[in-house]
């Protein structure tokens, strides 16, 4: 397939899921025209403790990309891109690269200060970034300019330095961070042991304040206040009493949620749930049994049927909006070819003396439920799969034994898509297939390299998951970047009769003023 066929196939699949959302989201019922400035946004997360500190996230983290949505009020990116995904000046208001796309200028916005006052430099921007680049990226700088250079073509570098972890911040004494964003960190409260039970940790707190002096504009909300680790019930029991207007909702209770007709946004599939084989069992090595375990997964009914709609089969490693032609993998369930594989396997491989254990990350409900599925399945093929027993060491601790299987969740933190796969492969320690002094980004060599890490089927992956968000009525002009992250510095709370009637808005635009 020519690159120019891939690279037309991604366009008409941005296209087509951005008239699809268009579609799909609500009409400003009963929305005042003109915002407000003021008020609190009360925001609840499942996650119970997070990190403003892009330089402690692991790429992939489910639990990062909450980090990275509030890391989003405190800091700013020398890029960002706007609703039609076209690349805008953020911290830097100029930028150029040579004709190998090996060495890139940005020039620096002056008149620029971080949250303590300090006006940001060139150097501020080489000490933030240099510590989060991936290997092969250098950065330089004086006062007024950064350069970046790379050891090969980086034609993604905007993708790149528009989403993820690569925020600008500057570090203080104590090792406390400030930014240059619209808001400002008032408090953060640990999660601590509940009066009536040590053994319940009361919800960790977050308090943010507007940043009057942000360079951007200032923000319409006052304040934006975020508990951390309450229970998903009781968010969606406050969602609908008034006591929140932001929370997110596991992909299990979104039909209750729209029954109890509360207002639920879904993003584009941001997350994979996949299972890789590693060495610790033997068994793993043995590409038959790989294939057999693949062949008896029934994913249509696991997102279907265990997840209620809520979820998409999966077939590659990358979603349809990031690489442009995961529809090409096909990996449908096989029982009579997986059956046929696994007779051709000794007695004693993943059914008889040793069941494949399988370990699961504990991030829900979900998880466990899927990991149960699989274990179904896979029985139906004549295949035990089991989760991974614990026992007591001689110390008194728990220790896990070896698991040849691991069902893991990973969130794509990336607008790029070869770096996202690079990070996959990475975490399957597995090396990418393209040469490193080749331009990777090319659509033809990242179908060509993601094929060949599905084809020894060390990962298989299951599903995709987007990410679910209750919205309280009185909240407008909720708009979310192409990376995923949400721009509640555009957000206003609507007052008065008509703020609980109607659908709650989704606006493009319409936020703050943005200098060019």
């Amino acid at each position: 397939m020519k690159s120019t066929e891939l690279r037309w196939l991604a366009g008409i699949s941005a296209l087509a899921m951005t008239f699809g959302a268009l579609l799909l989201a609500p009409s400003p019922v009963g929305a005042t025209k003109h915002p407000r400035y003021g008020g609190t946004l009360r925001i609840e997360l499942h996650v119970a403790t997070l990190s403003l500190d892009p330089r402690e996230w692991k790429p992939g983290s489910v639990a990062a990309a909450d980090s990275e949505r509030l890391a989003g009020l405190v800091y700013d990116r020398l890029v960002t891109l706007d609703e039609y995904g076209r690349f805008q000046p953020g911290l830097a208001t100029e930028w150029s690269h040579d004709a190998s796309a090996r060495n890139w200028q940005f020039k620096i916005r002056s008149g620029v200060k971080f949250s303590d006052g300090t006006p940001l430099t060139g150097k501020d921007v080489l000490a933030a970034l240099q510590p989060l680049l991936p290997t092969g990226l250098t950065v330089s700088g004086g006062e007024n300019n950064v350069a970046i250079h790379s050891q090969r073509p980086t034609a993604d570098l905007l993708e790149q330095l528009a989403s993820g972890r690569y925020f600008i911040y500057r570090a203080q004494a104590g090792n406390g961070l400030v930014g240059t964003g619209p808001f400002v960190v008032a408090e953060a409260v640990p999660a601590a042991p509940s009066e009536a039970n040590s053994s319940v940790l009361k919800p960790a707190h977050l308090k943010f304040r507007a940043n009057e002096e942000c360079w951007a504009g200032r923000p319409f909300l006052d304040a934006i206040d975020v508990m951390l680790g309450d229970p998903a019930l009781r968010q969606m029991l406050n969602l609908q009493v008034g006591r929140a207007e932001l929370i997110d909702i596991s992909p299990d209770l979104v039909r209750k949620a729209r029954q109890e007709n509360l207002r639920v946004w879904s993003s584009a599939p941001d997350t994979l749930l996949a299972l890789r084989f590693d060495e610790a069992q033997p068994a793993t090595g043995d590409a038959r049994l790989r294939e057999a375990l693949d062949m008896s997964l029934d994913r249509e009914t696991m997102a279907n049927v265990l997840l209620q709609r809520q979820a998409i089969p999966a077939a590659g490693l990358l979603p349809q909006w990031l690489s442009g032609y995961a529809f090409l993998f096909g990996s449908g369930m096989n029982l009579e070819r997986a059956k046929e594989l696994r007779a051709e396997l000794p007695a004693n491989v993943a059914g008889g003396t040793e069941a494949l254990r399988m370990r699961v990350d504990a991030v829900g409900d979900v998880m466990k439920l899927l990991g149960e599925r699989v274990a179904v399945n896979a029985r139906q093929a004549n295949l035990s799969v089991q989760s991974a027993p614990h026992t007591v060491g001689g110390g008194g601790t728990a220790a896990s034994l070896p698991s040849g299987l691991h069902l893991f969740a990973w969130h794509y933190d990336s607008l790029s898509p070869r770096a996202e796969l690079q990070e996959i492969a990475q975490h399957l320690h597995a090396e990418p297939a393209t040469d490193v002094t080749n331009d990777s980004s090319d659509p033809e060599r990242l179908f060509a390299e993601e094929r060949q890490l599905l084809e020894t089927r060390r990962i298989l992956p299951l599903l995709l998951l987007p990410e679910y968000v209750g919205i309280a009525t009185n909240v407008r002009n909720w708009s979310v970047a192409p990376n995923g992250e949400w721009r509640l510095a555009d957000v206003w709370l609507e007052t008065g009769p008509g703020a609980s009637s109607g659908e709650a808005s989704v606006e493009p635009g319409g936020g703050r003023g943005v200098h060019p």
